[in-house]
């Protein structure tokens, strides 16, 4: 059912005024570290998070996703309860504009949709992102971009409860088309980099599990505790002062004390340790290889870090394993690993546009032969980039 009959035929009586679009994104690598300030790189896709609405004169929203059972129907308030269902984000999403300073007054009606499978794209900061512009639309708020990027980390992380960093909303609101966007997440600076002339034409392939991928129960706040532990550690073991555990970051500490304290580490913190340093060099790297136009040395770094959230932040359900190593052997693949945290979800991958359909069909066949249960589950997508979502 498409958006528009969607709405005509939950909301008789309405027509839609507005309409709101944020895409999705990937990182190709930079993952696992932004949460520790590190250096991130991502894409925003030609897919997304949709939804048109109509203002309500009252301070009322009303909701239904063509991805979700139920209606969402609450009304506004600067404290609202958390309910454990898909109506929390649309909450988040208010609680955070209460939190920096705007008071909405007007609610709306609206209908919404993701436009591909749940898991490893940063849909849950896309919807809310998505929720805070439709908000921002009927008060007539007019929030710079860092400010939609700071509203959407919050309702992440002090509504839902998951311990993220700022990659996703910065790729979802920061990204151009055809270009990399390259983020320091210490200090929040950030280019977009054009695509080379060099650079041979690329598509990027979305390989769907089946498996669907629910972040707050899974193992990514122990990740984030674990990284926060080694750095901690570290500080002690070279007499560096520290304060609180919260605010105690990987990129405090130089890579000359990992070094030379690794070995006094718990191996699970040495590892989330090794991952995070490689990963900023590895980031480094890449930005290079993109500059150059080199889109092999390019998807070659895509593959290393894949494979160090495999060994070193361990990170990956047995599916997801699979569709890596399948992508490691597939003609027309310069690079892939997990999207998102990888636990579940889907992989991605940079492709050359003239192997699709053999890519298509050889992940689809290896991939099945495995995992059969999954048949009417397992999907792929081949996008394009595209722009973050529009300014407010």
């Amino acid at each position: 059912m498409q958006l528009d009959k969607a709405f005509g035929y939950y909301f008789e009586n309405m027509r839609a005024e507005g309409r709101v679009h944020c895409p999705y994104r990937i990182c190709p690598f930079g993952a696992h570290v932004d949460h520790q300030h590190g250096l991130v790189a991502g894409f925003a896709l030609d897919k997304g998070v949709d939804m048109i609405y109509a203002k309500s004169e009252e301070p009322i929203v009303e909701l239904y996703s063509l991805n979700f059972e139920g209606q969402m129907r609450f009304t506004i308030k600067r404290n609202p309860h958390i309910h454990k269902n898909w109506g929390d984000y649309p909450r988040a999403a208010m609680k955070s504009l209460f939190e920096h300073g705007y008071e909405p007054r007007y609610g709306f009606s609206g209908v919404i949709e993701g436009t591909l499978p749940i898991g490893g794209l940063s849909s849950s900061a896309a919807v809310i992102l998505t929720y805070i512009a439709a908000f921002c639309k009927v008060n007539d708020f007019h929030p710079e971009r860092s400010k939609m990027i700071e509203m959407a980390l919050w309702a992440e992380q002090s509504f839902i409860g998951l311990n993220i960093g700022k990659l996703d909303q910065s790729c979802e609101v920061y990204c151009e088309k055809d270009n990399l966007l390259y983020l320091d997440t210490l200090d929040d600076s950030f280019e977009n980099i054009p695509v080379s002339k060099k650079m041979p034409g690329f598509k990027i392939g979305i390989f769907f599990s089946g498996v669907p991928r629910a972040l707050v129960n899974s193992a990514y706040n122990a990740r984030v505790d674990e990284c926060k532990s080694a750095a901690y550690a570290l500080k002690a073991y070279a007499g560096i002062p520290y304060e609180k555990f919260a605010d105690t970051y990987l990129r405090d500490v130089p890579e000359t004390v990992f070094r030379q304290y690794r070995d006094k580490l718990p191996e699970s913190f040495a590892k989330r340790a090794e991952h995070f340093y490689s990963e900023f060099a590895r980031v480094k790297r890449g930005v290079d290889a993109w500059k150059k136009g080199d889109i092999h040395a390019f998807g070659q770094v895509v593959f290393e870090s894949g494979n160090s959230s495999i060994y070193n932040y361990e990170s990956g359900s047995k599916e997801l394993r699979t569709l890596h190593e399948i992508m490691l052997d597939t003609p027309g693949i310069y690079g892939g690993r997990f999207s998102g945290a990888g636990f579940k979800g889907c992989c991605m991958a940079i492709v050359d546009p003239e192997y699709t359909e053999q890519i298509e069909e050889r992940i689809t066949t290896k991939y099945l032969d495995k995992f059969p249960e999954l048949k009417d589950k397992f999907s792929v997508h081949f996008c394009d980039t595209a722009n973050g979502i529009e300014k407010l």
